[in-house]
């Protein structure tokens, strides 16, 4: 696999079972690679480590005064600075290759794993720890895998050129093979110490990078409530236990370093030592004894690639650790399916709530536990099911039954915090849809114009509005406008139902008033469920359906459940469910009767009723 080949047809199936399995499932999918990578490598280095015996054939020539010896070994060091020049321009285009093509797979598998769970990964896996995993352990992920073929290249040309020496110089080069273990098992014990600390610090980074997404994605109601300095301080303290962190790791790392550089250092002298009294003896010639030298000095250049490839397992491994628990997790159902791909129609249900949407009907959902909302939000587009629940069923077909693609074809689910990514407004709208439902014409049902009006003085060079450019998340537009571009880029799809959930919860009741008439305009023939308590939307709806602890407590219209139905109006109008206090008034401000739509309190039954019916001819006069 090649850079330009990039993305992969398919990644494949990861080990994960655990993070060095993992690492392993990677190293075996690059395998071709990999063999690449340590040819070229073996190349370098055993180019590098072949110098030392020209220079030693060189100097003993000169001691000779042989020309024609001298005159080999320049050509012999030609031929090795030519080696080395090659091997290493192609061993780091191989080992980038490796490093960026593993990288790329990781991404892929988590990427694909995203849209598998779908907003259930955020449920499971904390968004930080998402993020962090996605991009900094999936860079050291690809390091780790890049490293290990030039550390398998270093290892064997360290085991040839120990083998060598023993055969051109027995004495020195006994010392030589018994020494260089050593050099590079002496870090072996500080590593355990080492990954612990690495661990550490990549957990503080995870929590810190959470804070700080957390703390942006609230930026404007920090600003409201004024919790900016706060947040700002506890995200100073997560970011100095992030530095005191990696303050320890260095020190370890470093401790490990010089180790590196003493232990060869002290081989060095002893060579020289020990090869000085063999040539005061005679036993060694001088080329002979600058041929080890030279190798010794040499050799540690090999050898760092011993702390390289334990600094990267100690920084990946942990990575992977967690790189494999996100991709471990599963849906509820098969993505697969059991059924064919095709696309079924008709009624929506969902029989553990007893919920039922008639196909091309607008039915508005009322719950009064937002997060039930969401979760059976979801489950309507055949998301991951809670345990000990049935699948929804669509025209009779139980989604879950459905291939991924094809279940969400056929149901498309907006959570009431939509995600808008960053590029253009027409890249924004490039998305999977019928062809039906125009651009336009869902952006002016979306009441969007005020939205293309600030887009466009925003860009200096857009004279189209969609032509203009989002920042990331959409954070330079207000959150009413966030969410009528998504709901634009919802209607735009055009699916066989749309779930809404909450889509008008940040605008103003004006606005939502005209955002309730497009919509239910543009979607008219086409199933739509919206889940709101906004009085303007219910009054669109064709019918009502009121879900109270995990039951559909009531169905109709909404002015009728209004009058009829406590809890459906308690949830509505914020009213609660006691009785009036008495004529002779409340003691407390906590015994207060509450304020009812018309704006009355510690009315009776009756005018209740009253205030009722005046608000729905408020309701009606601004729809």
């Amino acid at each position: 696999m090649q850079i330009q080949d990039l993305p992969y047809p398919d990644p494949g199936v990861p080990d994960v079972r655990s993070g060095s399995r993992f690492l392993w499932w990677l190293g075996r999918n690059q395998l071709g690679g990999q063999i690449r990578s340590m040819a070229w490598g073996l190349l370098h280095f055993t180019a590098v480590s072949a110098q030392p015996f020209c220079v030693g054939y060189a100097v003993q020539a000169v001691v000779d005064r042989s020309g024609t010896r001298l005159a080999l070994a320049g050509g012999l060091m030609a031929l090795c600075c030519v080696g080395i020049a090659v091997g290493d321009t192609f061993l780091h285009r191989a080992a980038v290759t490796n490093w960026i093509t593993a990288a790329a797979r990781v991404q892929q598998l988590l990427a694909r794993k995203a849209t598998q769970l779908g907003s259930a990964l955020t449920r499971r896996v904390a968004a930080g720890e998402v993020v962090a995993v996605s991009t900094g352990d999936v860079e050291k992920i690809g390091w780790f895998v890049e490293a290990v073929s030039r550390f398998t290249a270093a290892a064997l040309t360290v085991v040839l050129v120990c083998v060598g020496l023993v055969v051109y110089q027995p004495a020195l080069g006994l010392v030589v093979a018994v020494g260089l273990p050593v050099l590079a098992l002496a870090a072996l014990p500080l590593l355990p110490r080492a990954t612990r600390r690495a661990d550490l610090q990549r957990q503080k980074a995870g929590r810190a990078t959470e804070l700080a997404s957390d703390t942006v994605a609230g930026l404007r109601v920090l600003r409201g409530i004024g919790g900016e300095d706060l947040f700002l301080d506890r995200y100073r303290r997560a970011s100095q236990d992030v530095r005191h962190a990696a303050v320890r790791s260095a020190r370890m790392w470093s401790l490990i370093s010089a180790i590196q550089v003493l232990l060869p250092g002290l081989l060095l002298i002893a060579v020289v030592w020990y090869g000085v009294q063999l040539a005061r003896e005679g036993r060694i010639s001088v080329g002979e004894l600058v041929t080890v030298y030279s190798s010794v000095m040499v050799l540690t250049y090999p050898l760092r690639h011993f702390e390289e490839i334990a600094m990267a397992y100690s920084f990946s491994r942990p990575s992977a650790r967690r790189a494999a628990g996100v991709l471990s997790l599963e849906r509820s159902t098969d993505t697969e399916g059991s059924r064919p791909a095709d696309v079924p129609s008709g009624d929506l249900y969902d029989p553990d709530t007893g919920l039922f949407a008639p196909v091309g009907r607008l039915t508005a959902v009322v719950c009064g536990d937002p997060d039930a909302a969401g979760r059976l939000a979801e489950r309507l587009g055949g998301h991951p099911a809670e345990a000990g629940t049935t699948s929804v069923l669509l025209g009779g077909v139980p989604l879950d039954e459905l291939p991924l693609d094809a279940a969400r074809a056929a149901v498309l689910v907006q959570d009431k915090d939509p995600v808008l990514l960053s590029g253009t407004l027409r890249e924004l709208l490039d998305v999977p849809a019928s062809g039906d439902v125009e651009p336009r014409a869902a952006l002016a049902a979306a009441q969007c114009e005020d939205v293309l009006e600030a887009l466009v003085q925003g860009s200096l060079d857009a004279e189209d509005p969609l032509d203009a450019r989002i920042t990331e998340r959409g954070r330079s537009l207000s959150g009413g406008q966030r969410q009528r571009l998504a709901l634009a880029r919802s209607l735009i799809t055009d699916p066989e139902v749309l779930v809404l959930d909450e889509p008008t919860s940040a605008v103003d009741s004006h606005t939502e008033a005209r955002i309730a008439e497009g919509v239910s305009r543009l979607r008219t023939g086409r199933t739509t469920v919206v889940f709101t308590s906004s009085p303007l939307l219910l009054d669109r709806a064709d019918r009502v359906v009121l879900v109270h602890e995990g039951e559909v407590a009531a169905v109709g219209e909404h002015r009728e459940l209004v009058l009829t139905e406590p809890r459906y109006r308690a949830v509505v109008t914020r009213e609660t469910q006691d009785e009036p206090a008495s004529a002779t008034g409340p003691e407390t401000p906590s015994e207060a009767a509450p304020i009812t739509a018309a704006g009355t309190a510690g009315a009776t039954e009756a005018d209740d009723d009253g205030a009722f019916r005046g608000a729905l001819e408020e309701i009606e006069e601004t729809a």
